[in-house]
């Protein structure tokens, strides 16, 4: 008797590994996702070295070249010591457009962060990043002696 029970259990097992069911199926299909064809100058920018407290803006620039007009549809910076600005209207082909992050650099230290960027052009974002190296600002104290 247990011997017949051990064979329907391996056999149950064999039978359920071998099975497919249509998720099984579509988890192997490998969807296409459609990139932007924007042709961006750059997607990455170096500040160097910044004093601290002024922020520093640099503006990322693209040319549409698709056949379709395209729009920028959501721009996220990676956190709220980086804002972003970027063009708000329709870009035609042939057309160029920007992104500008700002980098509030209130914190003396390296940094490095993104601004993601989607455009009714692409299923998947295009991903801006800036870094750099804030210098900490002189002491009230140390200013004071340097005067003296």
């Amino acid at each position: 008797m247990k011997t017949i029970k051990l064979t329907l259990v391996a056999l149950f097992i064999s039978a359920a590994s071998f099975a497919q069911t249509p998720e099984m199926k579509t988890a192997n299909t490998v969807t296409k996702q459609v990139a932007s064809e924007l042709k961006w100058e750059n997607d990455m920018h170096d500040f160097g070295t910044l004093s601290q407290g002024k922020p520093a803006t640099y503006e990322f620039t693209f040319t549409n070249t698709t056949k379709e007009t395209i729009l920028i549809t959501n721009v996220r910076p990676s956190c709220g010591c980086t804002a972003a600005n970027y063009t708000k209207t329709p870009i035609k082909p042939g057309e160029k457009g920007m992104v500008a992050a700002t980098y509030n650099a209130s914190a003396a230290g390296a940094f490095t962060k993104s601004i993601t960027v989607t455009t009714s052009d692409s299923e998947l974002p295009k991903s801006l990043t800036i870094k750099g190296k804030v210098d900490a600002a002189p002491a009230v104290e140390e200013i004071k002696t340097v005067l003296n």
